[in-house]
């Protein structure tokens, strides 16, 4: 492992100054602290604060890694509810929440090294789950207590994570569709690298198969998780020679842009198309219409993912679990049935 030492040798100061450039000492010169960080990167040096701090064998402080960057994910009302359900548990326990603030994925891994190198945390939460993620293996590699939100599809049975049964939710989200007569039925999700879209997906594919109705590869549309990327998708809707009936919309936020676009289109949810949705976060309820929506109970994956964390910093020997949280359809007013299958 590389030491102040090695940093110092490398720069020709004493190791004392390389601690003073840490701390960010002022007396200390501008271009010296560029030379010695300099040094640190290319050596791959992370400082050490628990050593810092003599070494105390807890930090009392759990990482919390945003699937993008904060400032695009925080735009999500999914992303305040679960840091709420997450702070409910780290405040009672008496631990502090430190979150990704990176733009860049690289940036956010360079985060996440600098947390485990230099024991800024007991352990981290993932909020996502995607394929062949950095973040992920580098844990797993480094065997650094982590937990994930969502499913992870390799070594799922090493790692601890907490979801909800969202292939399930997907399939009766869309069987409620079906039953209100609705035939042609689209699906609107976010990126085909997270999990949480390729089970809804997948749900969604098997309630049609289940009702003997195709499913059509135009009617099937991927975006971002924000607002905007729900306009996109209409876009893409409205260009087809036969627009669906239905729509299964992987995300409140999506289905907001969704029901603006359609309206500026001319087209009235849900007199001329029904749309059902996931998260129900607190915009799904006072949006008009408002929305019928999966309720996935963010703020208890928040806080049943903060509880698994801890126990396992506390006692390394744990064994991996997978907590699945319930859900519940919430039935509004975007739905119109259809004339009798």
């Amino acid at each position: 492992m590389v030491t102040i030492k090695d940093v110092a040798k490398a720069t020709g100061v004493a190791p004392s100054t390389v601690s003073r450039v840490i701390a960010d000492n002022p007396r200390i010169s501008p271009d010296t602290k560029e030379r010695v960080r300099k040094a640190m990167k290319e050596l791959g040096y992370h400082p050490n604060i628990n050593a810092r701090n003599l070494a105390v064998s807890s930090t009392k402080a759990i990482g919390v890694i945003m699937p993008s960057s904060a400032d695009k994910a925080l735009q999500n009302p999914f992303f305040p509810e679960i840091l709420r359900g997450i702070g409910s548990v780290t405040h009672s326990m008496q631990y502090s929440m430190t979150l990704s603030s990176g733009v860049t994925e690289e940036e956010i891994f360079n985060e996440v090294e600098r947390m485990v190198y230099g024991s800024y945390v007991d352990g981290i939460i993932l909020l996502y789950s995607k394929l062949d993620d950095r973040i992920t293996n580098f844990l797993h590699e480094k065997n650094f207590p982590f937990v994930m939100v969502g499913k992870p599809y390799e070594n799922a049975t090493e790692i601890t994570h907490v979801d909800n049964d969202n292939y399930t939710a997907g399939k009766e989200i869309t069987d409620h569709l079906i039953q209100m007569g609705h035939q042609n039925i689209a699906f609107i999700g976010g990126s085909k690298e997270l999990f949480v879209t390729l089970d809804r997906e997948a749900g969604y594919e098997a309630a049609l198969c289940d009702a003997g109705l195709d499913v059509y590869d135009e009617y099937r549309i991927h975006t971002e998780f924000l607002k905007s990327g729900g306009r996109e998708a209409v876009e893409r809707l409205l260009s087809l020679k036969e627009m669906p009936t239905g729509l299964v919309v992987s995300d409140d936020l999506i289905s907001l842009g969704v029901l603006s676009m359609l309206e500026e289109s001319g087209v009235s949810v849900p007199s001329d198309i029904s749309l059902v949705s996931f998260n129900n976060v607190y915009l799904s309820e006072i949006t008009r219409p408002a929305l019928t929506t999966v309720d996935i109970q963010i703020h208890e994956l928040g806080a049943q993912s903060a509880k698994v964390l801890i126990e396992q910093t506390v006692d390394k020997s744990v064994a991996a679990k997978r907590i699945i949280v319930p859900h519940k359809i919430i039935y509004r007013n975007s739905i119109s049935e259809k004339g009798a299958l």
